[in-house]
C-alpha cells in the first residue's frame, strides 16, 4: 500500500503535528490559563517559544536556560520565551512536558510579580 493513511481535507494542512506544535500547544494552553488568572496584574505581555536559548560564549554556568524573561517598560511588553528543545529534553513524556512547562511559566511569572511561585497556579509543585 502506498501514499497517505489519512487524507487531509485540505492538502496544505498536515494530518499529524510535530513536535513544535505539539509543544506550542502546550504552552497555549497554560499560558492561556495564567493570562485568565492573572492579566490585571502582568500587563503587556508577550509570549515566545524558541527551540534553543543563544548563550554566550563567556556563559558561565554548567546549566542550560530553559526560559528568558525580559521586563517591558515605555510602552514596550514584557517579553517570557521558552526553550523548547532544553525543556523537552528533561522531560520523558507529555505529562511530564506539561508538568516541566507549567513549572517554568509559573516560575517566571512568579518572578515578574514578585510573589511566590505557588500563588501563581494551584497545580505548582516545585519538585
Amino acid at each position: 500500500m502506498r501514499g497517505p493513511g489519512v487524507v487531509p481535507s485540505d492538502p496544505r494542512t498536515p494530518v499529524l503535528r510535530g513536535r513544535r506544535e505539539r509543544f506550542d500547544d502546550v504552552v497555549v494552553d497554560l499560558v492561556g490559563d495564567l493570562e485568565r488568572r492573572w492579566s490585571d496584574r502582568l500587563g503587556l505581555m508577550e509570549y515566545a517559544v524558541e527551540d534553543t536559548p543563544q548563550i554566550p560564549d563567556d556563559w558561565d554556568d554548567d546549566t542550560v536556560p530553559l526560559a528568558s524573561l525580559v521586563r517591558g517598560g515605555g510602552g514596550h511588553p514584557n517579553r517570557l520565551v521558552l526553550f523548547r528543545r532544553p525543556i523537552e529534553h528533561r522531560a520523558e513524556g507529555r505529562d511530564e512536558l506539561e508538568a516541566l512547562v507549567l513549572t517554568v511559566l509559573v516560575e517566571q511569572v512568579a518572578e515578574l510579580l514578585g510573589i511566590d511561585a505557588s500563588e501563581v497556579d494551584p497545580r505548582y509543585r516545585p519538585d
